[in-house]
């Protein structure tokens, strides 16, 4: 026979604990109800994921229609002067994935020079750097004006002292040769005169547009 007072005193860990299979089943709930909850809450996110629209990628640089305002001058020339004469060579190729066009001159008489042409998005004008073989350098900036031409200007300091300012056209013509014109004013654009006049033709046989 069982002793109740032997029961009454065997201790607290030695007795049989009837709550532990409630807790245990309790446990196993919760366990179930979690997992369900996060099963439930990946497949909710992996679905708003998939529906959600692929980032569109960022434009390349120097693709917008103003970087091919000077496109018509690419390819290569063959330049005359306006009595016929043979002035040089020129060819205009863009480089640096369309972001610049570099002229490359070959004067009849020996001048060579180079130009690196930019348009700027920051404030929207086209802008040259010109050098030559005779250590010149000109800065110009300006953009295509309502009848299609390309006018860039700019200042530089004269050889003799005073400033010089430049103009420099190119201007496309309907038979596809191009009217190239350089002037220079020393009086504050009172009065001009002509530093350059050319008709570009297309070479044959060279690069186009």
């Amino acid at each position: 026979m069982n002793d109740p007072a032997a029961s009454a005193r065997r201790p607290v860990a030695d007795r049989p604990d009837r709550a532990a299979p409630s807790r245990l089943a309790a446990l196993a709930r919760r366990c179930v109800v979690s997992l369900l909850w996060l099963s439930t809450a990946g497949a909710a996110a992996a679905l708003e994921s998939a529906q959600e629209p692929a980032p569109t990628p960022a434009p390349a640089p120097c693709t917008a229609a103003e970087y091919g305002q000077l496109d018509f001058l690419v390819g290569d020339w063959v330049v005359e002067a306006p009595n016929g004469d043979r002035a040089g060579t020129n060819r205009f190729e863009k480089i640096l994935g369309g972001c610049v066009v570099m002229e490359n001159w070959q004067g009849a008489g020996g001048s060579v020079g180079k130009s690196f042409n930019h348009y700027s998005s920051v404030d929207g004008k086209w802008r040259q750097t010109w050098v030559d073989g005779q250590g010149g350098r000109l800065d110009l900036a300006g953009g295509l004006d309502e009848g299609g031409r390309m006018v860039l200007r700019g200042s530089m300091p004269g050889r003799d002292g005073g400033t010089v300012d430049h103009e420099l056209s190119f201007t496309p013509r309907e038979d596809g040769s191009v009217l190239q014109h350089w002037r220079a004013s020393r009086d504050g654009g009172a009065t001009w005169n002509d530093v350059f006049r050319g008709i570009y033709r297309r070479a044959e046989g060279g690069a186009g547009r």
